[in-house]
């Protein structure tokens, strides 16, 4: 695989279930020890929580690199806080500042919460997103004419080496491309083997652009990583009928070859020239062991072939 691999921190900050701080501090340790050297965290994960443990994991060390989000901004709450899904949160709520102001705090309280003088990449998070209620033409117009001028700003004074968006959605990214300094994009399981739908615009309009693209979500919320069954989920949901079947396709493909379904799912965003890095993120020794040895396994060109042969006929 030529692709690198960043590991994503929002586990560190207790996503679906708890996490210590000596727990994260053990993963960190563990990614570290397997060469890992690029990071990517965020304000929206567990208000803070994440930018402080990574922060205190590399502020003695050398030679990384990391990136963080830009898009939301926090403010302390009295008691509780509104980091959905996140269990070791910080006491902080959010909200959406997609302007040049909200650009401006968030990367000052960042490098605050990091204690770091260091960012590589800032990219705009969950811009035009419906799941989030910023796919609103108001949202886009603070970006395009405020925020992305700061942004590109940021760049050129060496605050950061390099901007763009992270996002869940084709629609962000095709609303984005052309219109605002792009540099890179995370983008998150749009670009897998049960959802290709970043194939035929995304990646074309990144060659054609200049503009590196980083995979999340490479599992799309388990199923690719677990297989079929009753409590699959696909995109956060019950994985529907439809996925189910088309996932055992993938997997009476993979068994044929002795290739677990996951190890496929973390090597496909990598056939393409445009991906750089594939994200894998987790709070769990075992299961970031688990997806490095996947990763670099290998997958014979017949059960590439097989698996485009039936993409191309839409069976999967």
């Amino acid at each position: 695989m030529t692709a690198g691999v960043t590991f994503g921190c929002s586990g560190l900050a207790g996503l679906y279930e708890p996490v210590s701080s000596e727990q994260a501090a053990q993963v960190l340790e563990a990614a570290w020890e397997h060469g890992l050297r690029d990071f990517d965290t965020a304000p929206h994960y567990g208000n803070g929580m994440s930018e402080r443990r990574i922060g205190d994991f590399l502020r003695d060390r050398t030679g990384w690199t990391l990136s963080t989000k830009v898009g939301r901004v926090l403010e302390p709450l009295q008691k509780g806080h509104t980091a959905e899904g996140f269990k070791s949160g910080l006491p902080f709520g959010q909200h959406f500042d997609f302007s040049a102001s909200g650009v401006e705090r968030s990367v000052a309280d960042s490098f605050q919460r990091l204690g770091l003088n260091k960012i590589d990449t800032l990219y705009v998070h969950d811009i035009l997103d419906p799941d989030v209620e910023t796919d609103t033409p108001a949202h886009l117009r603070d970006l395009l004419d405020s925020g992305a001028p700061a942004l590109s700003a940021l760049k050129s004074s060496g605050v950061v080496s390099a901007i763009g968006i992270g996002v869940n959605t084709v629609a962000a990214c095709m609303n984005t491309i052309g219109r605002m300094e792009i540099d890179r994009i995370m983008l998150a399981g749009r670009l897998t083997p049960l959802d290709r739908s970043a194939l035929d615009k995304v990646v074309p309009l990144c060659a054609e652009h200049d503009i590196d693209l980083v995979i999340g979500g490479v599992f799309n919320s388990g199923i690719l990583a677990t297989g079929p069954g009753p409590d699959a989920h696909f995109d956060y949901l019950p994985a529907s009928d439809d996925v189910q079947d088309r996932t055992r396709r993938i997997v009476q493909i993979c068994e044929r070859f002795g290739v677990p379904i996951s190890a496929l799912a973390l090597q496909f965003p990598a056939r393409f020239k445009v991906v750089s890095d594939i994200v894998i993120g987790t709070s769990k020794v075992s299961s970031l062991t688990r997806n490095l040895l996947q990763i670099n396994a290998e997958i014979p060109q017949k059960l590439w072939d097989e698996l485009d042969a039936e993409m191309e006929a839409g069976t999967i």
